[in-house]
C-alpha cells in the first residue's frame, strides 16, 4: 500500500479528527443519559465510517489503529488500548465485509460495525477479567449499537453528501 503525500495528508488529518472527538466524547459522559457502563456514542467513528467510504479501507484502518494506539498512549492505560483496538478491528472488519453488499446503505453498515465494535469490547472484557460473564451484557449493548450506528451512518451520509463535489476519491489527485 502507497500513499502519495496528499493522501497521507488527508489520512493525518482526518486520524486527529477521529482522536480530537474521541476525546471530546470523554469529556460528556452519556452515562448521565443512558445509565449503562461503557455506553459511549462513538463520535470517532464517524470519521472512520466516511474514511471507508471515501479513501478506501486500506486508508480508513491507518486512521482507525492511529486513533486507537494515540489515544491509548494519551490515556496511559492498556486495559484502553485493548478495548479500543479490539472493538475497532472488529467494526472495520465487519464494515469493509458489509460495504461490498450493494444492498446495504451507509446507515446498514454504520449499524454492523457499531455491533462489532460492541462484540470487540465484549470481547476485551472477557481477556481483561478472565471469564465470560460479561457476555450476559451483549444484549444491551447491542441494542445501543442499533441506535449510536444510525446515528453515526446519519452523519456520514450528510457528510458524503456535503463533500460529493469535493472529488476526495478522484485518484489521480493521490497519486
Amino acid at each position: 500500500m502507497k500513499f502519495s503525500v496528499k493522501k497521507l495528508a488527508l489520512c493525518a488529518v482526518l486520524a486527529a479528527l477521529a482522536l480530537g472527538l474521541s476525546t471530546l466524547e470523554n469529556l460528556f459522559p452519556v452515562s448521565l443519559i443512558v445509565p449503562l457502563p461503557g455506553v459511549k456514542l462513538g463520535l470517532a467513528n464517524i470519521v472512520t465510517v466516511f474514511a471507508l467510504y471515501e479513501l478506501g479501507a486500506p486508508e480508513a484502518l491507518a486512521i482507525l489503529v492511529t486513533r486507537c494506539l494515540l489515544g491509548g498512549l494519551f490515556s496511559g492505560t492498556a486495559t484502553a488500548l485493548l478495548f479500543s483496538l479490539l472493538g475497532g478491528l472488529c467494526a472495520m472488519g465487519v464494515m469493509i465485509l458489509l460495504k461490498r453488499s450493494r444492498r446495504l446503505s451507509v446507515y446498514g453498515v454504520s449499524v454492523g460495525g457499531a455491533a462489532a465494535h460492541n462484540a470487540g469490547q465484549i470481547l476485551a472484557a472477557m481477556i481483561t477479567l478472565g471469564n465470560t460473564m460479561v457476555v450476559g451484557y451483549l444484549p444491551f449493548l447491542l441494542a445501543v449499537a442499533l441506535i449510536t450506528g444510525t446515528l453515526t451512518g446519519f452523519v456520514v451520509s450528510l457528510l458524503l453528501r456535503a463533500t460529493a463535489h469535493l472529488h476526495l476519491t478522484n485518484q489521480s489527485d493521490y497519486r
